[in-house]
């Protein structure tokens, strides 16, 4: 029996880290959803021992051995890719002490669990200590990483999560979308100031609004027999590609929350579920990056589910399930997913005020990390955004303010220029098809979206990592990212 030559080696390692990830991702699930509280320390300390494992597995000496020797091998175009994401992921697995990644899953594992009665309480003094020692480790892995790469400390984070974009593009995407994205906003306010006052329905029940939303995701094709609907206290996309676990939270006043919230999730569960099975186990057989995976979720919930021929459709759905509206006029339901208004909360906003909260983020999370503001700083610099951008004030209300997302309580710094990201790619990618199938839009209208999910398969999902993000998007529309389509996106559909 020949020995396993240099690539083999590193495919069996990778495949065997797979492994361990699963288990990550169920638990973290699971903490996230099922768990009692009381359970929270010892699942904490089992994380971050399992943190370590997974950190001393991809750090072995052997490692950097074999990924120089595979790289003088005959390889084929897909080992060469696979070999490439080898690579990245283990120059990020090396570049931290195995200390410092303790140190990390056991803040992030207090901060975020404590968070869930803090943001409740508003307890900004409280949050503050906690949220302090995950920035302060953040900080730390930032230059660290910032030394290996030759990246600014900000840069270094973000291309954990969109490999290949850097603060001066980023800088220079959204300067241009702070040129029209107000007026914009603006004059679509002052059009629907004439629109009728939607009427009161009462409560929406979570058990029928539960039942509504795996109607849906029956409808966009979520395959339940590798994967499932939860609820926890922050909508998510976890688990594996063979069991997504997606999440939603109900709020019996407004369905549409819970309901777009579960199309989101579900656009990220598809892609998971249709990367190649082939390569799934292997880091080339992954999401290409954060920006491509919300790209996903965003072409589901907005360039398709908040479409007039998507809305028309989830009609008799929604009379169906629920029963507070049962006499729901379809004109109201397409009013209520055009509407347009400021709001203080980034996961409830509506389609073309949500770029203005990731601005914001943004803003925050790289000055933090480039520490040219302090985490002290943060409920006022939000408040005074918040009202440069919407105008709104949230002073005094850092429960929907600063406090509102999960993202800083478990260390994702650099995530949340992502999702604007994704937005501009999901229009691009939804200009491009139609370009490719100009019969799309009539056969949506008809409830037939098989071609739409034959263009993501083909162009996106089923190609993984095996491309860099700007080749694959350039592969997929004949050039790479361009604002431009969001803009014409936002104003045909809201102008």
């Amino acid at each position: 029996m020949n020995k396993p030559n240099a690539y083999q080696q590193l495919s069996q390692h990778f495949q065997q880290l797979a492994k361990l990830s699963h288990l990550n991702a169920i638990t973290s699930w699971d903490q996230a959803t099922m768990m009692p509280d009381g359970g929270n320390q010892a699942r904490a300390e089992a994380l971050a021992e399992l943190a370590v494992i997974i950190h001393e597995k991809s750090t072995q000496p052997q490692l950097e051995e074999w990924l120089e020797q595979a790289k003088s091998q005959n390889l084929t175009s897909v080992q060469q890719a696979s070999l490439r994401e080898m690579e990245r992921s283990w120059r990020n697995s090396t570049a931290l002490p195995a200390d410092l990644v303790k140190a990390k899953s056991l803040a992030t594992a207090r901060c975020e669990h404590a968070w869930r009665e803090q943001r409740k309480a508003n307890n900004w003094q409280a949050f503050q200590v906690n949220l302090q020692a995950v920035m302060q480790l953040a900080i730390e892995e930032a230059q660290i990483r910032a030394d290996i790469s030759g990246l600014s400390r900000y840069d270094a984070m973000l291309d954990l999560y969109e490999p290949g974009m850097q603060m001066q593009r980023l800088d220079l995407v959204f300067g241009e979308l702070q040129t029209w994205l107000p007026q914009l906003i603006q004059d679509v306010v002052d059009k629907q100031a004439s629109w009728p006052k939607l009427s009161q329905y009462g409560n929406f029940l979570s058990e029928q609004q539960k039942q509504l939303g795996l109607a849906v995701m029956q409808k966009l094709q979520f395959d339940f027999n590798h994967g499932r609907l939860d609820v926890s206290a922050h909508p998510f996309c976890g688990g594996v590609p063979s069991d997504v676990r997606i999440t939603t939270r109900y709020e019996e006043e407004d369905f549409t929350r819970s309901l777009m919230g579960i199309v989101h999730e579900t656009g990220h569960a598809r892609y998971e579920q249709n990367l190649p099975l082939d390569l799934v186990d292997l880091p080339v057989g992954q999401a290409r990056s954060m920006g491509i995976h919300e790209s996903q979720s965003l072409f589901f919930e907005m360039q398709l589910g908040r479409s007039q021929a998507f809305v028309e459709q989830l009609h008799p759905l929604i009379k169906q399930h629920l029963t507070q509206a049962k006499h729901m006029p379809l004109s109201e339901l397409q009013q209520h997913y055009l509407s347009v208004k400021p709001g203080y909360i980034r996961v409830d906003a509506d389609e073309l005020t949500y770029p203005a909260h990731i601005m914001l983020r943004y803003q925050l999370e790289r000055d933090l990390i480039n520490q040219e503001i302090k985490v002290a700083d943060i409920p006022e610099l939000w408040d005074q955004k918040m009202q440069q951008y919407l105008g709104l004030s949230t002073k005094g209300d850092d429960k929907n303010g600063c406090m509102q997302d999960v993202h800083w309580p478990a260390g994702l710094i650099g995530y949340f220029p992502s999702y604007s990201l994704g937005a501009m790619y999901a229009a691009q990618f939804h200009a491009a098809l139609v370009k490719a199938k100009p019969d799309t839009p009539d056969a949506v209208a008809k409830g037939d979206y098989s071609g739409v999910f034959a263009w993501l398969k083909q162009h996106i999902w089923s190609q993984a990592s095996l491309y860099e993000t700007d080749e694959l998007v350039e592969r997929a529309t004949g050039e790479s990212l361009n604002p431009a389509y969001f803009q014409q996106h936002l104003r045909s559909r809201y102008l």
